[in-house]
Parts: C-alpha cells; structure tokens; sequence
C-alpha cells in the first residue's frame, strides 16, 4: 500500500488502523491535508461519518 492508501472516493473500504479501526463504509471525501496527509470521509452504513487516515484505510470488494 502506498503512503496516501489505496482508497479513491466512492470505493468500500474498512479502517484498519487508527481511532476507528474496524469500521466499514463507503469513502465520501479524499483531501490533501497541509502537513501532506491523505485523509478520508468515511459514510457508515448508519450514515454516521468518520474521518481517517487513507494510510489507515484498505479497499475492499
């Protein structure tokens, strides 16, 4: 996996690392931050969000 993860907006995804490890969802929202970190909007399937980390996040099918 790259540094800035593997995830494009509207891939399903799980975090796999970090605050919210174990989580799954659909990738809303893909931003640069400007320290150079890649995070992600994640929509739950309850419709709740969560941001991470892309390096924390894996795609999955």
């Amino acid at each position: 996996m790259s540094n800035n993860g593997d995830v494009a907006v509207g891939d399903k995804c799980e975090v796999v690392r970090g605050t919210h490890a174990g989580k799954t969802g659909t990738v809303e929202d893909w931003k640069l931050s400007k320290t150079g970190h890649a995070t992600i909007t994640v929509r739950l399937a309850d419709g709740d969000r969560v941001k991470a980390l892309a390096r924390n996040a894996e795609k999955r099918a």
